[in-house]
């Protein structure tokens, strides 16, 4: 019971995390830049945490922890974030999101590195297929070589996020380590709009934009994501979270007119393969 919540958890991670795209393009619909949208994404989602955490009197974690909660916000989502947005500048949407999902794989071989996680056969055709169909999913093209290697970056400083994860959510919350990770990314955005200059929202629909990023994209996502590392460890949870593509098309199809070509729907029918896959390996009892 406890990994299948745990499944089921990135899963509604990965879901809500597909949302971000669409808010996104919403939000540049209504001249918000990037550097304020960040600040505001992860200042108020902090501001939700916090009053969460009083509610639920769970103390502000400290020592090291903190620390390495600190450094996950403000060097891993920071940072993932700068990487995936340059990237955006210099290469496809496309292309830059199958390389983001290389992370898959650099999580599954940090696993191997630093948790002496065994690998197996069962994980390895996960993989492969969860790949693959997120190539057929997001349908890339070619762009220029700056833009290829920060998106690569972005997935390098992700499995690191999610590898130094999988060992902190041991020791506090989901909660506890959400509210220090958000609001250690509204430090450096806050710090970025103010040398930049801010631009906030100047409709009621673009605040209700901000609104849906916060609850929807954010809070629920990374709150559910870090509960269910936890419970079914990084290299899980990376190839489980291969599902945010489809949602991310199937919304963008829906919304915004976007066609679903035939290659699309093998793509996401290869990628729900891999989690049926992986779901089934993960409710065997493991071996003794």
């Amino acid at each position: 019971m406890r990994r299948l919540t745990g499944i089921l958890l990135i899963i509604v991670s990965a879901a809500s995390f597909g949302t971000l795209a669409i808010f996104g393009r919403f939000a540049y619909s209504e001249n918000i830049d990037t550097f304020t949208l960040l600040f505001l994404r992860f200042g108020l989602s902090a501001s939700f945490m916090i009053l969460m955490l009083i509610l639920r009197k769970e103390p502000f974690p400290r020592g090291r922890i903190l620390a390495r909660l600190i450094g996950m916000g403000a060097v891993g989502y920071a940072g993932q974030s700068y990487f995936y947005l340059t990237a955006i500048k210099y290469a496809s949407a496309g292309l830059v999101a199958l390389l983001l999902y290389l992370y898959p794989f650099f999580v599954a071989l940090l696993s191997m590195i630093f948790l002496h996680e065994k690998p197996t056969f069962v994980k390895a055709i996960a993989l492969i297929l969860a790949l693959c169909g997120t190539a057929l999913t997001v349908g890339p093209v070619s762009g220029q070589l700056v833009g290829a290697l920060m998106a690569i970056g972005a997935a390098l400083v992700y499995s690191f996020y999610i590898i130094v994860g999988a060992n902190v959510t041991r020791h506090v919350s989901a909660f506890q380590s959400s509210t220090v990770i958000f609001t250690s990314g509204a430090a450096v955005y806050g710090a970025l709009t103010c040398a930049n200059g801010a631009n906030f929202p100047q409709t009621d629909s673009g605040w209700l934009v901000v609104l849906g990023i916060v609850l929807i994209a954010t809070v629920i996502p990374v709150s559910t994501f870090l509960a269910g590392l936890e419970r079914v460890g990084p290299t899980n949870a990376a190839m489980l979270s291969t599902i945010e593509p489809i949602v991310t098309v199937l919304l963008a199809s829906w919304l915004f007119g976007d066609k679903l070509l035939p290659i699309v729907l093998v793509g996401g029918v290869l990628i729900l393969i891999a989690v049926v896959i992986l779901t089934r390996a993960e409710m065997q009892p493991e071996d003794t």
